[in-house]
């Protein structure tokens, strides 16, 4: 049956999930020693055992098993110490990313050592504060968007990764996932990867030819994670089997496929491609709430927004004291109430130095009444130099 609601704080019990299968008699137990009541979803119930089904062995204790053998990532370090730290990653990672695209398009192999070092600079940045990176890779104004959607897709999937309290060496794997997983649309016509106009249905088949290349070319490439070609091919499957390359369904899909189709999808959605106009973030995940139980799996999708958060750093929002704002790192207790940075006032007006405020303490607004989001503004509304925030700290 699926375990829908406790009669206390899901934070104050060791499940790690909001909402799981109950599926054993040590997770009976744990419930017993917890809680005097438990709320069950009888609709979910029937068909609630699709995740676990979906994930292999070794990770199966996330799901609404106790954290015992799991790993709790800790908060390093507070988002004003990590975020310069971040910026110099992602511009590391970024300058290898770089160099590893050219020497692919010009024939070389990719260099499975430097991707690590790629990798290890994103995920170790990730593993002490996910925030900091989240932040920065939002904020940064972007390049080549095939460059940029590797980063971003790796900084994302290793965050899901260390939300989902996976160990060290699958949040390394999630990195190179999110790297290279589309490396084989270095291979298509520039001129498809490019269009600004919707692609024809022999065109489409084209584009959809980058996930064997992609395949091809991490099979090809010594030093590289095993499974990493085989899980390459996965982030354009859909659960209802309408994907591509091999038409996947439900389960066959799988925990990391799952993963990397969400992420894949909600960077896309939110980055400015040479055919569409960013996204917010907010809209962008309700596009994925919209399509759970469809294209993507339903309690992955449900994690992938827990995670991340109703409002994801980098959002722009409005207060109810007619200030905008900036959402600069998630309250993984009360996911409603992030810490913002102030950066306009109520009419309109530049604010320098910035101002930050913690929405989960009730500081008051001018009006008397604790602040709170208002409302998530469109992405174009403001702008904010990534380079400004918290390089004084």
């Amino acid at each position: 049956m699926w375990i829908a609601e406790l009669d206390r704080p899901w934070i104050d019990t060791p499940f790690t999930f909001q909402g799981f299968v109950l599926e054993s008699h040590e997770q009976l137990e744990l419930l017993k020693r917890y809680c005097h009541a438990v709320f069950v979803d009888p609709e979910r119930s029937e068909v609630g055992s699709r995740l676990s089904d979906t994930i292999p062995p070794r990770a199966k204790a996330t799901v609404g098993l106790a954290r015992s053998g799991r790993v709790r990532w800790a908060e390093c370090l507070p988002i004003e110490q990590e975020y310069p730290r971040a910026a110099g990653c992602y511009a590391a990672a970024g300058a290898v990313v770089r160099q590893c695209l050219v020497g692919v398009r010009s024939g070389q192999m990719l260099q499975a050592d430097r991707l690590m070092e790629a990798v290890s600079l994103i995920s170790e940045s990730v593993l002490r504060n996910p925030d900091a990176m989240l932040l920065f890779s939002r904020l940064q104004e972007k390049g080549d968007y095939t460059q940029s959607h590797a980063l971003d897709c790796a900084i994302y999937l290793t965050a899901f990764g260390r939300f989902l309290e996976m160990s060290r060496e699958d949040i390394v794997l999630l990195g190179h996932l999110g790297l290279l997983q589309d490396i084989g649309k270095i291979k298509l016509p520039a001129p498809l990867i490019e269009s600004r106009e919707r692609l024809t249905p022999i065109e489409y088949h084209v584009v959809q030819g980058h996930v064997r290349y992609s395949e091809e070319i991490l099979r090809a490439t010594p030093g590289l994670p095993r499974e990493l070609a085989r899980l390459a091919t996965l982030h354009h499957e859909r659960l209802d089997g309408s994907g591509y390359p091999r038409r996947l369904k439900g389960k066959e899909i799988g925990l990391i496929g799952s993963m990397a189709g969400i992420v894949d999808t909600f960077d896309a959605l939110t980055a400015r491609r040479p055919y569409a106009e960013p996204m917010g973030p907010s809209d962008a995940l309700k596009v994925l709430y919209k399509s759970r139980g469809v294209l993507f799996d339903m309690y992955v999708v449900e994690q992938f927004i827990r995670c991340i958060g109703a409002f994801p750093v980098g959002t722009i929002v409005e207060l109810n004291g007619g200030e905008t704002a900036l959402v600069v790192t998630q309250n993984p207790a009360k996911r409603l109430q992030p810490r913002v940075m102030v950066i306009q006032d109520p009419a309109g007006n530049a604010l320098k130095p910035h101002k930050l405020i913690d929405l989960s303490r009730g500081i008051k607004a001018p009006d008397g009444e604790p602040y709170r989001i208002k409302g998530s503004l469109e992405y174009s509304r403001v702008r904010v130099n990534a380079t400004e925030l918290f390089f004084d700290v």
